[in-house]
């Protein structure tokens, strides 16, 4: 994609054209150009704000998502730092595979050169939640969040039961739905969920004879994990999706 021309290569001809106008028709061939000058350089001036624009309006097309993987991808480590080393990378992929090849698309590639900050700061403002959660609701220990994610499906219509504490097999709550069969593995961790998890939810999907795996956490979950849920049909979700999760 050819980059735009600058303000000078714009201007040149019509500054051109009516130079030689006005040789023949005086001042008012003269006035015109000067106003179609003044008329290049105010649109090519509001460029900058146009973009910023436009970046904004495609960003909060996914505001929803956004705001739900930056949830996905922060928690609080053992010394209660605030951990955005997950929610960074998710952030500069959402950039560079989703954001900068529209805006290339639409001309804009010489500011998304220009401008990484703004590109940025905008995503990072979409991405924020108009009100933090409310921390405090959420179970410190294992087994109450198990009983907190039953609520969640609960509400979104499953059946849902915790299991016994032992003897399950690697699933923690068993959920039915319109003759779907799910079982969840919580994991409330201070740290991205690895992929033990996901094998073992794997293991009590064949044991339970369930049609959907998930693994639940209130934290992210690593590459390797990922991976492996990829591979092997496995839904890894933060507990706030449980409420709306339904049979598709």
């Amino acid at each position: 994609m050819a980059a735009p021309r600058s303000i000078a290569d714009l201007a040149f001809w019509p500054v051109v054209a009516g130079g030689l106008a006005s040789l023949w028709l005086g001042r008012p061939a003269l006035a015109a150009s000067g106003a179609l000058l003044l008329g290049i350089l105010l649109h090519r001036l509001g460029r900058g704000r146009r973009f910023r624009r436009r970046v904004r309006t495609l960003v909060e097309r996914h505001r929803d998502v956004l705001r739900l993987r930056r949830r996905q991808e922060t928690y609080l480590d053992a010394y209660d730092n605030l951990i955005l080393d997950g929610w960074e990378r998710e952030r500069a992929y959402y950039i560079a595979r989703t954001l900068v090849p529209r805006l290339e698309e639409e001309g804009y590639g010489d500011l998304v050169a220009k401008r990484p900050a703004e590109i940025l700061a905008i995503v990072e403002d979409v991405s924020l939640p108009d009100a933090e959660p409310e921390e405090e609701v959420l179970p410190d220990d294992g087994i109450a969040y198990e009983r907190f994610c039953a609520a969640l499906l609960e509400r979104a219509g499953w059946d849902a039961r915790p299991t016994r504490a032992s003897g399950d097999q690697g699933a923690d709550v068993i959920a039915e739905q319109d003759g779907v069969r799910l079982v969840v593995q919580c994991k409330r961790y201070a740290k991205p969920v690895g992929n033990a998890a996901v094998q073992e939810v794997v293991a009590a999907r064949s044991y339970w004879n369930a049609d959907w795996a998930a693994v639940v956490s209130n934290a992210g979950f690593t590459p390797a994990a990922r991976k492996l849920a990829g591979a092997t049909d496995v839904l890894l979700l933060h507990h706030d999706e449980l409420a709306t999760l339904r049979v598709r």
